[in-house]
């Protein structure tokens, strides 16, 4: 690992912006450092950013073609014959390959990772069928599968290349597009299946992951001056689910939101739902993908439609609040 990776700050991510790009960065890192490593895509190389793992290690790079469920059971086998393969595709058409994951990967607790990138309402250009917001579902509910959902740039890197270290099995990352504004500490260290405070509050606790988050933070101002005080939470890790984290957050503010790029049935608030009604039972309200989506011009042009941009978000966020306060 590099002495910047040590830190916490890459010294790759000079000027990345867009969190595929972050994540084609860290393959290319990986591949610098583990000869282990097996990059395969679903013919999305470049936009995937694949396509720079293939260019520097075309001997270590298959592009399987538009066949998602082969690509997943082709890196089972690699998995099997001791590589450490990475998978690559749109999230949406991840899915139609849930039964390879299921019984090729997961059943058998392989150490393949899943790339699963244009997730969410980030692929606005190509319409409600490019748009995953059923995925952090569909693997949440699969046994031995981490979910991570990065929320920047910053994290993403740090997170593909922490996982590559510290954790054996198989994961899936959910990565975005290109909306993805940076929040985190970019010096920080990325610490897997732990809840990141990204701000302290008392009054209400909103739980978020990914590009929304930037979202939330900028709604935590207009909340505050309004007289409420917002504890903002990073749930980059699903799936193992910090269970104690979010029970402090529970007992120190009593009210929890979970605001999500996903259709609230089993996704983040699914998850904090769960949890909490078994560790200490708090109200928990979702701010979610009300519909499919559709073409649009801007991933924000989707976040107005659903109420997911900052003064949506405080909006709702103080109807639930009066609720409680009568």
């Amino acid at each position: 690992m590099t002495a910047s990776m040590q830190t916490g700050l890459p010294s790759e991510l000079k000027g990345v912006t867009r969190i595929r790009d972050a994540v084609g960065k860290a393959l290319l890192f990986l591949g610098d450092t583990d000869p282990d490593v097996v990059v395969l895509t679903a013919d999305v190389a470049r936009s995937t950013r694949t396509s720079w793992f293939a260019d520097r290690f075309p001997e270590r790079f298959v592009n399987i073609g538009i066949s998602e469920q082969d690509m997943v059971g082709f890196a089972a086998g690699l998995a099997l014959a001791g590589k450490k393969p990475y998978a690559a595709a749109f999230a949406m058409f991840l899915m139609r390959a849930w039964e390879q994951i299921r019984n090729s990967i997961d059943r058998m607790n392989l150490d393949v990772k899943l790339i699963a990138t244009h997730s969410g309402f980030s692929d606005h250009g190509d319409g409600a069928s490019h748009q995953s917001l059923e995925d952090i579902a569909l693997m949440r509910v699969l046994h031995n599968m981490a979910v991570v959902v990065p929320a920047d740039p910053p994290q993403a890197y740090k997170a593909v290349v922490r996982i590559h270290e510290e954790v054996r099995g198989p994961v899936y990352f959910r990565i975005g597009r290109d909306y993805s504004p940076t929040v985190t500490d970019p010096a920080s260290d990325y610490k897997f299946g732990e809840l990141e405070i990204l701000r302290d509050g008392s009054d209400i606790a909103i739980v978020s992951a990914g590009p929304l988050l930037a979202q939330v933070l900028e709604a935590t101002e207009a909340l505050q001056r309004e007289g409420v005080d917002a504890a903002v939470a990073n749930l980059h890790t699903v799936k193992p689910l910090d269970e104690q984290g979010l029970e402090a957050l529970a007992r120190r503010t009593g009210l929890l939101v979970v605001v999500e790029e996903h259709f609230p049935r089993g996704g983040l608030f699914g998850a904090v739902a769960e949890a909490l009604a078994q560790r200490y039972p708090v109200p928990v309200y979702p701010i979610a993908a009300k519909s499919y989506g559709h073409s649009a011009r801007s991933v924000l042009d989707l976040y107005r439609e659903h109420a997911l941009l900052a003064d949506s978000i405080a909006s709702r966020i103080l109807e639930i609040i009066g609720r409680h306060k009568r």
